[in-house]
């Protein structure tokens, strides 16, 4: 019975050591901050003055990635931010479970730039007739990770800006700044909280506005032709809807085209259309493309 008990408190006392080692350190976050996670991130928010950063977290004994981790430490000592060396479990808490590759970054938020507030700076050349200008629109984008992937792609292809309607649209939270590769982290988004204003305004001023639709029966009143064959000559603004309903019918009518992509097989019922972010990736190259070679 003694040698039992023996055991059973030995056996006791291994589980609560084991509750210890799983229960993370508390790291009591500054007032006003979110936590980045991930490389790509972590590292353009530091070497950006776009944010206030306050401290990088690191894994501690981070194998074949020393040399990133000696990197990040010498970004950080560059700008002034503690650099804390912390177990994998401590991250795992900070990002709240996200795929944070060995590295954290308390900072504060980024928002979206006002269009009303900046129309005309730092554009060079914008209102010159023969500049090829490309603006992304996004109506009521929710999901963060497609936010992300249009952000890089825009980025990545060459969109001019990209500007997002304030209702019911996803803000830029670290989950954004992670799909979108750091591309957010560099790259201005802007917002308005008067889409329909804003489209009649560009209009006024002689851009063109396509609307982007995966299913051309459902439009009326709005010419639907392939992305293929779309050719634009003038400042063209691309609207992208959200990703159950698509493009809302006021904004519709506001379009003088619409874009679709010619599918590449008869298709099964159920699975007529693409995700979001990979429409647009594909819209975008089509359109910028062109861009490309009229700067030849």
């Amino acid at each position: 019975a003694s040698r039992e008990l023996w055991s059973w408190r030995e056996g006791d006392s291994s589980k609560a050591r084991k509750r210890l080692e799983q229960k993370p350190l508390s790291i009591e976050r500054t007032k006003g901050s979110e936590i980045l996670f991930g490389i790509a991130p972590c590292s353009l928010a530091l070497s950006q003055s776009r944010r206030d950063l306050f401290r990088l977290f690191l894994k501690q004994s981070s194998g074949s990635r020393r040399l990133v981790m000696s990197e990040f430490v010498l970004q950080a000592t560059a700008r002034g931010v503690p650099v804390h060396h912390v177990k994998r479990r401590e991250l795992d808490a900070l990002c709240r479970g996200q795929v944070h590759q060995g590295v954290c970054l308390e900072a504060t938020p980024l928002h979206f730039k006002s269009l009303e507030e900046v129309e005309k700076p730092d554009l060079g050349d914008e209102d010159s007739p023969n500049r090829q200008l490309i603006w992304l629109v996004l109506e009521q984008i929710q999901d963060p990770m497609n936010l992300g992937a249009l952000l890089r792609s825009a980025y990545f292809l060459g969109v001019d800006r990209v500007v997002t309607s304030q209702t019911n649209s996803c803000p830029l939270t670290p989950t954004v700044s992670k799909a979108s590769s750091g591309a957010m982290e560099v790259f201005d988004v802007y917002s308005t909280d008067d889409l329909r204003s804003f489209l009649k305004a560009k209009t006024a001023e002689g851009w063109e506005v396509v609307g982007t639709v995966s299913k051309p029966e459902d439009v009326e009143n709005v010419p639907v032709i392939s992305c293929l064959e779309f050719r634009w000559n003038k400042p063209v603004i691309i609207v992208i809807g959200s990703e159950g309903d698509g493009l809302s019918l006021e904004t519709q009518l506001l379009c003088h085209r619409m874009l679709a992509i010619p599918p590449g097989r008869a298709l099964h019922p159920g699975i007529e259309s693409l995700n979001v972010s990979v429409a647009t990736g594909i819209l975008l190259h089509s359109i910028c493309s062109q861009k490309l070679r009229h700067s030849d």
